[in-house]
């Protein structure tokens, strides 16, 4: 039986407007031509490279739709309004709520283009309509699903204006393009995507003892060697330091381990 819950963190703009699709090709990391086959995942960056915001896009007709973290919105809209300057766009809440579940998609829903285990979504204007007709599935599953996949949240993994986005995995969460025109941060990250190799980045860790808070310090040897976030089912996503990271890490009573050798899913490199 298909199992979901609303997503109560999540809001959606909608974004129309004669010119809406070039306006957002012109500042977002993905090609907004992937519209046309079901969302599509991208982030908005600042003029330096750096995370502001990450969002899925789903076509609406004359519009688009941001499916975006709630408490990104609001500024995700403000900093959309300072971009517009005399293009033929709006920019408003929708009013959409957002539904998330596993197994078979209710009729109306799209699948999550970051990886398969992630599920469908589905914009409704009636909640309580869809809820009626799937079984009720735990938030916390979601938690532990984005572990298992090394997929960050905003607000969490993703830190505005400090965070990047090829750290973060999304070039293998396929929320960047690399074949499209300029967008508003493009050339930091391109010339990232050409380095021999990160430095570091987001990884899957192996969490043994008590769970600590999201952002607590990960040490080795007595030396900071990066930051532990989300922690679900013994296992956690961190970022780390590749030269750093060691078999003996700490974060808080909890001993870290990680395995730079296992594929690049699990790695998140």
């Amino acid at each position: 039986m298909t199992r979901g819950f609303q997503a109560a963190d999540r809001a959606v703009l909608r974004i129309g407007g004669a010119d809406h699709r070039k306006f957002l090709q012109d500042l977002v990391t993905n090609s907004v031509e992937g519209l046309d086959n079901g969302l599509v995942y991208a982030a908005l960056l600042t003029p330096q490279g750096k995370y502001l915001s990450d969002f899925l896009m789903h076509s609406d007709g004359e519009a688009v739709l941001l499916d975006v973290a709630a408490a990104q919105a609001s500024d995700l809209a403000q900093r959309l309004a300072m971009y517009r300057l005399r293009a033929a766009v709006t920019i408003e809440v929708s009013g959409l709520t957002v539904i998330q579940g596993w197994c078979e998609a209710p009729e109306g829903a799209l699948m999550d283009p970051r990886h398969p285990a992630l599920g469908w979504r589905l914009y409704t204007g009636d909640p309580q309509a869809v809820l009626e007709r799937i079984q009720p599935a735990d938030p916390a599953e979601w938690a532990a699903l984005r572990v298992e996949h090394i997929v960050p949240q905003a607000g969490v993994e993703l830190i505005a204006n400090d965070s990047y986005i090829l750290e973060a995995g999304f070039d293998r969460l396929h929320g960047v393009d690399f074949r499209k025109g300029c967008y508003v941060g493009q050339e930091v990250t391109a010339r990232m995507r050409h380095k021999t190799a990160l430095r570091k980045g987001l990884v899957q860790v192996r969490v043994a003892g008590p769970a600590p808070a999201p952002g607590t310090p990960i040490e080795a040897d007595g030396k900071s060697v990066g930051t532990l976030y989300t922690v679900a089912q013994g296992k956690g996503l961190a970022h780390l330091r590749f030269d750093r990271a060691t078999a003996a890490m700490t974060a808080g009573n909890a001993q870290i381990t990680w395995n730079s050798t296992e594929p690049a899913e699990t790695k998140g490199a």
